[in-house]
């Protein structure tokens, strides 16, 4: 775990994370691939980036 802005012991998440189109939570950022837990919604990552 990171420490966060006001110093507290927490996950730090990026600002540019990814939303699920289907029911709007944060995905899960895997290294093949974007993944929501709530509803099973995974999208692939593209190769180059």
């Amino acid at each position: 775990m990171a420490k966060d802005a006001k110093g507290k012991k927490g996950f730090v998440f990026k600002e540019a994370e990814k939303m699920c189109p289907k029911c709007g939570v944060r995905m899960g950022s895997h290294a093949d691939r974007f993944s929501c837990g709530k509803c099973g919604y995974t999208e692939m990552k593209k190769k180059g980036a």
